[in-house]
């Protein structure tokens, strides 16, 4: 049997499975990614040693899949965060995924320094890798209806769409230190502006052609009846231009992407006010879809549940895929026990010392909700994606070896403790609410 078949099987078999079984799992304290996790370790070297998968070889490749993932779960955050950009709440995710993972990568540089000897280059690369926070992987604490403004469902959610764009600069001053060509400029005087320039520009294009896309379609479906149906061609075709308008500005096209689907959101939300846009939208008869994407009072309502409604199932497929590449690799690359340290550091110490402090102060947030925010900074898909990015340059091999076990250990250990837990924790959390 060769390899394209074998894959055809496992991923058929499991996606039937996991389609037949998901909704048995949601009463229950686990979460998919750990069945994806279990499944991928069993399927690589270390199990069954039917898949292997080199990333220090295919790290072009898997910093691709991985780029693609992370721009859908951005857009689909994005999308649900429908609140007014004037509201006070917003203040909580900018803390936590600007102030907080600044201070996460300090800690954790220093860790990396002074407790695990590494070159200082590498600790900041390390603390880099594993700053930014996954609002995907663990469905129990993000938003999920739309309506929803819980401080810490919003906070969390809000965090993971900004912090894989914000650590960027901080990647690159790494591989910098470690003498990468590419990442030169972040090594001079003037690496501050080129830093900030990079958050602002890609916020703000994204925000911009977010905003002209939208009402582009909608003034097309409004006063023309253009433009029907294909929310799918436009949500990608949108995620794409986003990422690349800001790539060809030097902007961060991570950012770009998710202040895209915030201002897809931000339209629905100034046409439909505080009903909620199932309510709006109401039931859509079989057949008469095209009556409601032209109807003025009803378009936007309806596009932006369309294309959410697109991303979720995309977001289901970019889980299964990531997790289960998560698990092969670190078959492949064995536990490593310096990154089970260097998560316990993280989880149990790191973050939540840089989430309280980046939250002290925050108006109208209970201490509950503080400790909830500062223990779920589950580790995922931008953790990934920044580990195969730094592959892809000539890093001395030594560090390589030592570096890949020790992010993947963390990611999987993070994705096993936060899916067991995010159940029981959330279900006392709302009933003491």
């Amino acid at each position: 049997m060769d390899t394209v078949t074998l894959w055809y099987l496992i991923i058929g078999a499991l996606l039937i499975l996991m389609g037949l079984a998901g909704s048995v799992l949601q009463p229950l304290p686990l979460s998919p990614a750990m069945f994806y996790l279990a499944i991928g370790f069993a399927l690589g070297p270390s199990g069954a040693g039917l898949v292997r998968l080199d990333p220090y070889g295919h790290a072009g490749v898997l910093t691709l899949v991985t780029e693609v993932a992370l721009l859908i779960s951005l857009f689909a955050v994005g999308l649900r965060l429908r609140v007014e950009l004037t509201n006070r709440i917003w203040w909580l995710p900018l803390r936590l995924g600007v102030l907080g993972m600044v201070l996460t990568i300090f800690l954790l540089s220093l860790a990396g320094v002074y407790l695990l000897h590494m070159p200082p280059g590498l600790a900041l690369l390390l603390a880099a890798i594993l700053a930014p926070t996954d609002p995907v992987l663990a469905s129990d604490v993000q938003i999920k209806d739309v309506g929803d403004h819980d401080r810490t469902r919003f906070s969390l959610s809000g965090e993971g769409g900004l912090n894989d764009g914000t650590t960027y600069p901080f990647a690159m001053l790494g591989l910098c230190l470690l003498g990468v060509p590419q990442a030169a400029a972040y090594g001079r005087p003037e690496a501050l502006l080129l830093a900030l320039w990079g958050i602002f520009a890609g916020a703000l294009s994204g925000w911009l052609l977010g905003r002209l896309v939208v009402s582009l379609a909608l003034y097309l479906r409004e006063h023309f009846r253009q433009a029907l149906g294909m929310e799918e061609f436009l949500t990608l075709g949108l995620i794409a231009l986003c990422y690349g308008v800001a790539d060809l500005i030097h902007g961060i096209g991570f950012l770009s992407v998710f202040a895209a689907g915030v201002a897809m959101r931000h339209i629905e939300h100034h046409a439909t006010g505080r009903a909620r846009p199932a309510q709006v939208i109401g039931a859509v008869p079989v057949g008469e879809e095209h009556k409601i994407a032209t109807d003025p009072s009803k378009a936007p309502a309806y596009m932006a549940e369309t294309v959410l409604g697109f991303n979720q199932q995309l977001e289901h497929i970019v889980e299964f895929v990531m997790v289960l590449l998560l698990g092969i690799m670190l078959s492949g690359s064995g536990f490593s026990w310096e990154g089970a340290l260097v998560a316990l550091l993280l989880l149990l110490v790191i973050r939540p010392l840089s989430s309280l402090l980046a939250l002290a102060g925050a108006p109208d947030v209970t201490r509950l909700q503080c400790g909830l925010m500062a223990w779920f900074g589950i580790r995922g898909i931008g953790s990934l994606y920044y580990l195969m990015f730094a592959l892809q340059y000539a890093l001395p091999p030594q560090m390589t070896q030592r570096l890949v076990p020790m992010v993947l250990t963390v990611v999987a250990i993070s994705v096993l403790v936060h899916g067991i837990s995010a159940t029981p924790i959330m279900n006392l959390y709302y009933k003491r609410r």
